[in-house]
């Protein structure tokens, strides 16, 4: 028992040790030290192509437009060290969520699992309609108990007021 103890030790002191210094940081991904290369280089033109393109307003200032500018190369060799990653034998990603066998048998929907509502339910009609059973208890239990009043700015009475001026 106490070799498994130790082993665990071990294997939790490599981790933390691997995890002290990490490899890459996303910070080196953007590289705003270094020059743009001359790829991705955007010139003005360029720029108020995309803005048009995607129905955004021109820059007001030469200030703005080369903030705007310094964004986008940054966001382009960000796009390219992201693009320049091996991912030789990784399977592509189908979805964000867990796919193991426990939590799909977690996530499956059965006739158990529904019986509780089908019980609120009655048929109805010459249709077969389903409708919800009338007079049914409803749990309200921490619904009803909070005081929505708590977090409005401004009151009068019951009521919340609401500014209507414009800047």
């Amino acid at each position: 028992m106490s070799r498994n103890l130790s082993s665990a030790a071990k294997d939790h002191a490599e981790i933390a040790a691997m995890l002290a210094k990490p490899s890459w940081s996303v910070q080196s991904l953007f590289e705003t030290q270094v020059a743009p290369q001359s790829d991705t280089a955007i010139s003005k033109t360029q720029l108020h192509h995309l803005l048009r393109l995607s129905a955004l307003p021109l820059p007001t200032s030469e200030a703005e437009e080369a903030s705007m500018i310094k964004n986008l190369e940054s966001q382009l060799q960000f796009v390219k060290a992201i693009q320049q990653v091996d991912t030789e034998g990784v399977k592509p990603l189908q979805s964000i969520r867990d796919e193991s066998e426990e939590a799909e048998k977690e996530n499956e929907i059965g006739l158990e699992t529904l019986r509780e509502e089908f019980e609120k339910e009655v048929v109805v009609g010459r249709r077969g309609r389903i409708r919800k059973k009338k007079d049914l208890p409803v749990d309200t239990t921490g619904v009803e108990d909070w005081d929505a009043l708590a977090q409005a700015p401004k009151r009068l009475g019951r009521y919340f007021v609401v500014n209507t001026e414009k800047d």
